[in-house]
């Protein structure tokens, strides 16, 4: 993994909407290259930052880091939707900020092994936490047809699902298919022309979709949401950064139920009943353009923000 630091995705606006507190506990769900984890735990003085990552090169490379800077952090090796029995763990009843960024980290796509790379030749993998038993490869080489067209079609929004799962099902008759190169070949054969001749990647949404299914990243994301939330004190923050619009809909609508009194035709709303929480992005926070001059991978980031009260 590189050494050289990295220089996480709306980095100015997290800090500033983070209320940080010299003595608070602040989680990071994501630590990733510890980019914002860094940023929080310089401001801490008797305060703690947990930082979580299913990803073992992940915790190896904060650790580093972050005892660079002070020995006030805990860091887990774990997938964030277990954050309940991570807190119940570590004996913590509350907590004055949450930090979730959701995008898949660059040593991971830049580390062709991985697999999670259209532009690379290299094993179909995929997993974020490399001791999981399912793979990429066994997706693309075990799952039906419907099962295929499915996850292409929920996952990665593709309108060519059908014909990726089918032109799959018929080349992996003749042999297994093994690596990212021969998928991607694979995806091309499958798409019309016109399709191939658009701005962009045509495989970027298939590879969206099996990643996705290789990590449960939605349903692990619905219930990190749902674990996390109530543990946040009074004027404590969760702020999540999404990269594309399916995570993007889970974090809304989760924001969205827990900030609004829902009413009847009859009764109209119930005016005596407040919310304990509070939105604090209407509309999501978004780079600006010079981030996505200096960070192409910048480009589709959102961040939403909700305040417990």
């Amino acid at each position: 993994m590189s050494e050289a630091l990295h220089t996480p995705v709306l980095l100015t606006e997290v800090i500033e909407n983070l209320n940080i507190k010299e003595d608070g506990t602040y989680l990071d769900l994501t630590i990733g290259r510890a980019g914002h984890a860094r940023e929080i735990l310089s401001r801490l003085k008797g305060g703690t930052l947990i930082g979580v990552d299913q990803d073992e090169e992940a915790i190896s490379y904060s650790e580093k880091r972050l005892s660079e800077i002070s020995s006030h952090f805990i860091l887990i090796k774990d997938n964030f939707a277990h954050v309940k029995e991570i807190l119940s763990s570590l004996n913590i009843e509350k907590l004055d900020g949450v930090i979730m960024d959701l995008g898949v980290s660059s040593p991971m796509f830049d580390d062709p092994a991985r697999g999670f790379s259209y532009k690379e030749d290299a094993p179909l993998d995929m997993r974020m936490d490399t001791t999981k038993e399912l793979t990429a490869y066994k997706v693309v080489n075990e799952y039906s047809k419907e099962e295929l067209t499915r996850i292409f079609s929920e996952y990665g929004e593709d309108r060519y699902a059908k014909r990726v799962a089918e032109r799959i099902y018929l080349e992996r008759k003749d042999k297994p298919i093994k690596t990212t190169g021969e998928l991607v070949s694979i995806i091309k054969k499958a798409k019309p022309s016109s399709e191939l001749s658009k701005k962009g990647h045509p495989a970027r949404q298939i590879f969206q979709a099996l990643r996705i299914e290789v990590n449960d990243e939605l349903s692990c994301l619905s219930k990190a949401l749902t674990d996390v939330i109530p543990y946040l004190d009074s004027g404590a923050r969760i702020l999540v950064i999404s990269f594309q619009s399916l995570e993007d809909r889970i974090v809304k609508q989760t924001f969205k139920s827990l900030t609004t009194v829902v009413g009847n035709r009859v009764n109209g709303p119930m005016e005596n009943i407040e919310p304990d929480y509070r939105l604090i992005t209407k509309k999501p926070i978004t780079p600006s353009e010079m981030e996505i001059t200096n960070n192409n991978r910048a480009r589709s980031a959102k961040l939403r923000i909700m305040e417990r009260k």
